[in-house]
């Protein structure tokens, strides 16, 4: 009888955690990647770009916010105007994609469960730095024996770094020029983006 109140103190005092993964395995499904699919600070299509993509669920509707990048897909989770009615964050699994131009409909892992490797020789869709994601550590682990850089954890990304101007060669982490080239202006599901609403 004694064990049963120490086993409850063990359980109270599991990491916090783990509450991403909780969140990442409660999200809704990803949407299938199509043509129609317009990014969201670009306004332009995700399939004319190389790279891996992303997109956001948000709560109260099931289209998806759709990003020409995974780092811009980060950026939007990071950003103060942006909504924090976040239910998923997908971004394409590398590991699985067909190549890097064509990153696939529907390899999506959710980005809380993700590898992502920094500093690496490739660009994303816009040119810029990306953080390359991966749901297989090995598969990430062999990106960067290939292209360099290192795989970090979505929790683990700078945000200086996301938020930043890393083009050209800046290693990953570093800390860049303060444009913030992310905060272009937005388009939501192909229209014009509205002035930032709470969901």
């Amino acid at each position: 009888m004694r064990r049963l109140p120490v086993l409850l103190m063990l359980l109270a005092l599991l990491p916090a955690a783990c509450d991403d993964e909780t969140t990442a395995a409660k999200a809704p499904p990803p949407v299938a990647l199509t043509r129609e699919a317009i990014g969201h600070y670009c306004g332009m299509a995700l399939l004319e770009h190389p790279g891996p993509k992303g997109q956001i669920l948000l709560r109260g509707d099931d289209r998806p916010i759709w990003f020409t990048s995974a780092r811009d897909t980060v950026a939007f989770t990071l950003l103060d105007e942006e909504s924090k009615a976040i239910r998923a964050i997908y971004v394409s699994d590398m590991g699985t994609a067909p190549s890097w131009d064509q990153p696939g409909p529907d390899n999506w892992v959710e980005a809380r469960r993700a590898w992502f490797v920094l500093g690496s020789d490739r660009r994303g869709g816009m040119g810029a730095e990306e953080a390359v994601p991966f749901s297989d550590r090995a598969a990430a682990d062999r990106f960067v024996a290939q292209h360099g850089g290192r795989a970090l954890r979505l929790a683990e990304l700078p945000r200086d770094w996301v938020l930043g101007d890393v083009g050209g060669g800046a290693e990953a982490g570093a800390t860049p020029a303060p444009a913030v080239e992310h905060a272009h202006e937005g388009h939501q599901h192909g229209a014009p983006a509205p002035a930032p609403q709470a969901h």
